[in-house]
Order: C-alpha cells, then sequence, then structure tokens
C-alpha cells in the first residue's frame, strides 16, 4: 500500500509540509523499492535516510513549539521519542528477518499509519496553536 500525499494533511506551514511531504515519499520509495525487487541495500538505504529524517524533522517541530511556548509540547515530544524508538526496534527486525515483501509491508505500515495519524492529529493542533500566535504577533 502505497501513501498519498494530499491537501487533508497540510498543517499550512510551508516548511513542516514539505517535510511531511519527504517523509512520505521516502515511505513510497521503500514500498516501491521492495515491490519491484531492487534488492536490500535500496530498501535500507532508504529506510536509512527515512530515519535521519525523521529525527530532523521532529527536531524541526520541536524548535518551533519552543518558540512558540507550545503548551502541549512535552506531551507531543514524547510521542516523537516512543516513534523513534519504535522505529528503531522495526529497523533491527527487517534487518535480522530480511526485507521480505512481509516485512518490509509490516515496517512501512507501522510508520505510515502512525505518520499520518501524527500529522492529522498532533501536528495539526500544534500548527493551529502556532499560527494563532503568529496572528497575535502580527
Amino acid at each position: 500500500m502505497a501513501y498519498q500525499w494530499d491537501s487533508s494533511l497540510e498543517t499550512g506551514y510551508d516548511k513542516v509540509d514539505n517535510q511531511h511531504k519527504q517523509l512520505v515519499a521516502a515511505l513510497n520509495a521503500i514500498i516501491e523499492a521492495s515491490r519491484n525487487g531492487k534488492g536490500s541495500d535500496e530498501i535500507f538505504k532508504t529506510l536509512d535516510f527515512l530515519t535521519g529524517y525523521t529525527i530532523m524533522h521532529f527536531a524541526d517541530e520541536e524548535k518551533l513549539q519552543i518558540k512558540y511556548d507550545y503548551p502541549d509540547y512535552l506531551i507531543h515530544k514524547r510521542y516523537h521519542d516512543e516513534f523513534k524508538v519504535t522505529v528503531g526496534e522495526l529497523t533491527r527486525r527487517l534487518v535480522k528477518e530480511g526485507p521480505s515483501e512481509e516485512m518490509v509491508n509490516t515496517v512501512t505500515t507501522a510508520i505510515g499509519d502512525w505518520l499520518l495519524n501524527h500529522i492529522k492529529g498532533d501536528d495539526f493542533r500544534m500548527a493551529a496553536y502556532v499560527k494563532a500566535k503568529d496572528l497575535e504577533q502580527e
């Protein structure tokens, strides 16, 4: 199952939205590499990119939350931290079990579903708060 970016995922913050698009694209690249038999090197290379990009993206979001004194910052950060652990566990499992189509599907579904739910829930709430703060400062 590939993930589709559409306007329902837009938070209204270009930098955040562009990073989310990159995360979805990387996730889809892993799925495509698996489906097209591109081999474990391509799958792991793309998964490494996805993992690193996710960490950078979370740091950017957290800086934005600190800048605007977001009241749910600690909760949001905890979600990020827990997800980083989950991705690490999934990656280790993928390395151990090998990148079979079934295992790649397990990993990409877990990451993709979490990401889309996080965007539509936690990130939307954070973006609405930050936008309101921006309007107050104008």
